[in-house]
């Protein structure tokens, strides 16, 4: 019997999904856990994996079509079979259409679903990549779910990465030199989305952010055993530096209450527990999944759980109720690794407050019976909402922020 391959329901008020791209066609063959379609809420971007192995016997939407939760998109199962699209009586919307059938003449668009394929050839598009690779996609904003791996059972590897970046680097230029000014391409909803957070945040807060900066000798040193202990086999937990601001930052919520809040126009909610936002870059753009109740944790169990949620967000499956602004008590984004060295972040409303990490530079400083050196020094960017909070106390509340990085110890 063929399977249905469903819209899911990603959260409870989520009522509809939009689709915005296919990987696999009418006819195609695919596996348990290939990626068939994008799709996104009014909150996130997710991939819909395959349920079974099969054949694609049928799409019941186009691209841009936006589907009810829970009703038929797809179906999966062996080669001629009938499809009972009557089983659950979720079958598409009427006004929705399906998408045009393959065609067998004419050179395919550029941008079509069948040319991706033949650019990837026919491996999954849930892509083999080395953890290198990713996160050097990463940095550099691109998109490696198109990208053909040359590594070992077809895995992405830090080279393809760099052809494909000379590849963008090849289309810029050869636009330059036939003389076209510019391109254009539609916003996806996901960067609408953070338009007008980002926008609704400037417009109906007072925001504004105070700079300084922690002697990070200890974490350094801390992270250095943490290094050595992982190759001599006594660490198991590979916590990094911004795993230790971000406990710092817990510990200083602890004492400034006031800043793990949310100003809700005429009232202030203090949170008696830290929901720690954490901002994550993805291919689909910025997202800030939350880990609940961090300040019960451990650092050990912060970095898993901090690790946990920043891959779910890159996956596409993370959970939306973690990533909308209220699930949030406080949020960190960090621009250290990119050698941001000061900025100013925007608020995630409601909250009241938002902690940018920048990079370490090393600056003279007395160390001591008038001997001068250098002292690796973190840089922290914190902007917070005027009307819930003021000067004093976010001072303060980053003066201890500055304390617990100075005093850390593990």
């Amino acid at each position: 019997m063929a399977i249905p391959v469903k819209m899911p329901r990603q959260g409870q008020s989520v009522e509809t999904c939009i689709i915005t791209k296919w990987f696999k066609q009418k006819g195609d063959t695919v596996k348990a856990g290939d990626i068939i379609f994008s799709y996104e809420t009014d909150k996130a971007a997710f991939d819909m994996e395959s349920p079974a192995d099969g054949t694609l016997l049928d799409v019941m939407y186009i691209e841009g079509a936006e589907v009810p939760v829970l009703y038929d998109v797809a179906f999966i199962g062996s080669p001629g079979e009938i499809i009972d699209k009557t089983i659950t009586g979720k079958s598409p919307l009427p006004e929705a259409g399906k998408p045009p059938e393959k065609k067998e003449t004419g050179p395919a668009p550029a941008t079509s679903v069948e040319d991706s394929h033949a650019r990837a050839g026919n491996d999954s598009l849930r892509k083999r990549i080395s953890p290198r690779a990713r996160r050097f996609a990463l940095k550099k904003g691109l998109d490696y779910h198109d990208i053909s791996g040359s590594g070992p059972n077809g895995r992405i590897i830090c080279r393809d990465i760099e052809q494909a970046l000379s590849g963008e680097r090849f289309q810029i230029e050869a636009s330059q030199e036939q003389g076209i000014e510019f391109t254009e391409q539609p916003l996806t909803n996901v960067r609408k989305l953070i338009a007008r957070a980002m926008l609704a945040s400037l417009q109906r807060s007072a925001q504004l952010t105070h700079h300084m900066s922690a002697d990070v000798r200890q974490i350094l040193e801390t992270r250095r055993k943490i290094k050595e202990g992982i190759t001599g086999g006594t660490e198991s937990e590979d916590i990094t530096l911004n795993d230790m601001i971000c406990w710092c930052v817990i510990g200083a919520l602890g004492k400034f209450p006031e800043l793990n809040s949310h100003f809700l126009d005429d009232r202030i909610k203090t949170f008696n527990r830290v929901h720690l936002g954490i901002a994550v870059e993805t291919p689909r753009g910025l997202m800030v999944p939350v880990v609940k109740n961090a300040d019960q944790m451990n650092l050990a169990e912060l970095s898993q759980e901090l690790r946990k949620v920043a891959e779910a967000c890159r996956r596409g499956n993370i959970n939306p109720e973690l990533i909308q602004s209220t699930a949030a008590s406080f949020t960190v984004t960090n621009l250290g690794s990119y050698g941001v060295e000061m900025f100013t972040p925007v608020i995630n409303l409601p909250q009241v407050a938002i902690l940018g990490v920048c990079t370490i530079i090393n600056r003279p400083a007395d160390m001591g019976n008038n001997i001068f050196g250098f002292v690796p020094y973190i840089g922290l960017s914190l902007t917070y909402d005027h009307r819930a909070v003021d000067g004093g106390p976010a001072t303060l509340f980053l003066k201890e922020i500055k304390k617990q990085i100075e005093e850390f110890s593990y």
